[in-house]
């Protein structure tokens, strides 16, 4: 028998997924906004593809796929295991239906379940708790995909209504100092974290000093009155061209309206609450305001060091707010520094020292990616909140705007 708490695990999360769905419709699930999201019936199918690929295809012999095609259908970049339909057009995937995927995942889940029951090895027990975790980060990009559909839709629909939640006002920023010195950084703990998390190391850090909360919308919206998307001087040279090229003239999902700034949310169109998080900017936006206000983005060596003793508690999924809200700022250093938005830093994402990538095809889970993109840290409102800590990683390309990303800055000594 697996330990009860695998069993429920999966019967949760996947449980979670279909959750996410259910208020949307067939023709919902079924679209795609760009080529960088995916539609909610390809993340419920692909998360089932994961288990059917790696675990039941070697926990249970003799298992009968449900459908051959969709080993190719829902493969999303490993090569290893074979060819995958083109990313950019899954929004052509009319077939199989939104009921097809949902039969597929119960089918999935009983075999699944199955085998948990009789109990699994130790390398196939991880394999699927890595497929828990794979699915979490469906399930937040399940929702930034969505909010992507429908705020490109001029009415803004709603994901779902949002619920009552008042305003908070930010509390004054104020400056945490740490020294510099031998840090260690990277997972130290005996449960799950991916394989960028190790091996745990050492790194030599400068005295610096970190903000006790992200930036705010308000805070931004005078980066952006001061002219600061025309102001070549503020940007890195990529980061220039991407606002000319884009016109970029302020985050994504902001609207202006008779001198009056809404957004788009999950939960439809808003007033902009000056109070809140700013979210969905790009990492050469976060960089531009940074030095406009006279700052920078801290690494993430210094924002895991500042973050390490500290427990993931803030603004996550499970919430229900599925949107960044303020929070009062506690007194002690450094501050809030987990949910409501993922944090740019200043790091390239790459390989630690003495980094090994997964045995087989789950080797291209991480490693292949660390070229061009840059880290992001703390978890944002759409993330499970049993799927963040201290060392956590995310990645993603510069001039990506449609995730959850903000902004906290730091300072030299």
């Amino acid at each position: 028998m697996q330990p009860p708490d695998l069993l429920k695990r999966y019967e949760d999360i996947r449980r979670t997924s279909v959750a996410l769905a259910e208020p949307l419709s067939p023709e919902d699930c079924a679209a795609q906004s760009m080529p960088d999201a995916s539609p909610v019936k390809w993340h419920l199918a692909h998360t089932s593809w994961f288990f059917e690929t790696f675990v039941l295809a070697k926990a249970a012999p003799g298992y009968a796929p449900f459908d051959a095609s969709y080993r190719f259908l829902f493969n999303s970049y490993y090569n290893s295991v074979g060819g995958q339909y083109t990313r950019s057009e899954r929004g052509l995937l009319t077939r199989p239906d939104l009921e097809t995927v949902l039969a597929f995942r119960r089918h999935v889940d009983g075999h699944v379940l199955a085998c948990l029951k009789r109990g699994l090895d130790e390398e196939l027990a991880s394999v699927c708790e890595l497929g828990l975790q794979h699915e979490q980060q469906h399930q937040e990009l399940l929702l930034t995909d969505v909010k992507h559909l429908l705020g490109r839709n001029p009415a803004f629909p709603a994901y779902r209504p949002a619920p009552d939640a008042p305003s908070v006002r930010a509390e004054p920023l104020r400056w945490h100092s740490f020294p510099g010195g031998l840090e260690w950084i990277g997972y130290d703990g005996d449960g799950f974290c991916f394989d960028n998390e190790r091996p745990r190391h050492r790194v030599f850090l400068a005295d610096y000093q970190l903000a006790s909360r992200p930036v705010t919308r308000g805070e931004y919206l005078e980066f952006v009155l001061d002219g600061g998307y025309e102001r070549a001087g503020l940007w890195l040279s990529e980061g220039w061209s991407r606002v000319r090229e884009s016109g970029w003239r302020h985050p994504l999902y902001w609207h202006e309206r008779d001198g009056e700034w809404f957004e788009a949310t999950l939960g439809g169109l808003r007033e902009l609450d000056p109070d809140a998080p700013v979210c969905h900017v790009s990492h050469y936006e976060a960089d531009a305001y940074a030095r406009w206000a006279g700052a920078r983005l801290p690494t993430e060596a210094e924002w895991e060091t500042a973050a390490a003793k500290l427990s993931p508690e803030g603004n996550f999924a499970e919430s229900g707010l599925l949107h960044p809200r303020g929070a009062g700022t506690p007194a002690d250093a450094p501050g809030q520094m987990f949910g409501d938005v993922w944090e740019w830093t200043s790091s390239a994402y790459g390989a630690y020292p003495g980094f090994r990538p997964l045995s087989g095809g789950l080797g291209e889970y991480n490693g292949k990616f660390m070229s061009g993109q840059m880290v992001l840290r703390g978890g944002s409102c759409a993330t499970p909140v049993s799927h963040i800590r201290p060392s956590y990683r995310n990645f993603f390309y510069p001039p990506d705007r449609w995730q959850f990303s903000g902004i906290r800055l730091a300072l030299d000594g």
